[in-house]
């Protein structure tokens, strides 16, 4: 299992630098050396959908995927129609960004009923897919630990994202593998192997243990206990030769100046992934 030896593939995941806008982040990355971004909507909202593709095209950075579709699970027929119309306008910014990736995060329990929302999740994505395909943009399901099931996404393993895309059987149909979420699973390395041709995004980042917070607790790399480089050899075995994105929620991190994050992100990038 090799290091990597440069960062042609990083990707700085926009949530690592909460605090930075659209602009500041991408000027960052440019500044650092970064060559890609993952961006987040409602950033991009607060920025402006064509500034915000006109600032990473003139930066010359690309942009590995757009966060977030999904949340597709609703407890009314009009609520639900009304997440399928906001995951159409989620496709057309990641086509306006230029990126080919839409990042699902699926959603939670609306009604206690885990077999119904899950049934929504699947139908959800594949009423999306073809408009999507037409628009040049992959959907990446991406499966979120089970401590997320109630109220973030209740595809929670990667053999379930996996079953759903096959189930779909459409080609612009995948998933995304964050570390922080799979690296517990007894069966990931033979989901990894099973996504094979289906892999659209690779995330990085660490358990920490004690765990500071449910969702604000991820470690950057090398602070905790995940096996970075074994994941990222079996995604590379599997075939997947894109961007691998850094996505880290943490109050501390975010309260580091943004600069001082990057620096410390590619050194620990190349030691550990």
């Amino acid at each position: 299992m090799k290091p990597l030896t440069s960062i042609d593939r990083l990707s700085l995941n926009q949530a690592t630098t909460e605090k930075w806008s659209v602009r500041e982040a991408v000027e960052g990355c440019a500044r650092a050396g970064i060559p890609a971004i993952g961006l987040w909507r409602h950033k991009v909202e607060e920025q402006g959908l064509k500034e915000s593709a006109r600032i990473v095209r003139e930066a010359g950075v690309s942009v590995s995927s757009l966060c977030r579709g999904g949340m597709f699970p609703a407890e009314s027929a009009e609520e639900r129609r009304r997440r399928i119309d906001d995951n159409r306008r989620a496709i057309d910014e990641a086509a306006e960004l230029g990126t080919d990736v839409l990042v699902l995060v699926c959603g939670g329990l609306p009604n206690n009923d885990l077999d119904a929302a899950r049934k929504m999740v699947a139908e959800g994505i594949a009423e999306v897919a073809p408009y999507a395909a037409e628009r040049g943009v992959n959907l990446g399901i991406e499966p979120l630990h089970p401590m997320f099931a109630a109220d973030r996404s209740v595809i929670v393993t990667l053999e379930h994202a996996n079953d759903i895309a096959i189930e779909i059987g459409a080609e612009n149909v995948g998933v995304v593998i964050d570390v922080y979420h799979v690296w517990w699973d007894p069966n990931v390395y033979r989901e990894i192997e099973r996504a094979k041709g289906r892999i659209l995004g690779f995330h990085v980042n660490d358990w920490i243990v004690p765990a500071p917070d449910m969702l604000r607790g991820r470690g950057m790399m090398g602070d905790g206990l995940i096996e970075l480089r074994r994941l990222r050899h079996a995604v590379d075995v599997a075939g997947y030769t894109g961007p691998i994105e850094v996505e880290i929620f943490n109050d501390e991190i975010w309260s580091k100046p943004g600069d001082e994050v990057l620096k410390l992100m590619k050194e620990r990038y190349l030691e550990h992934v």
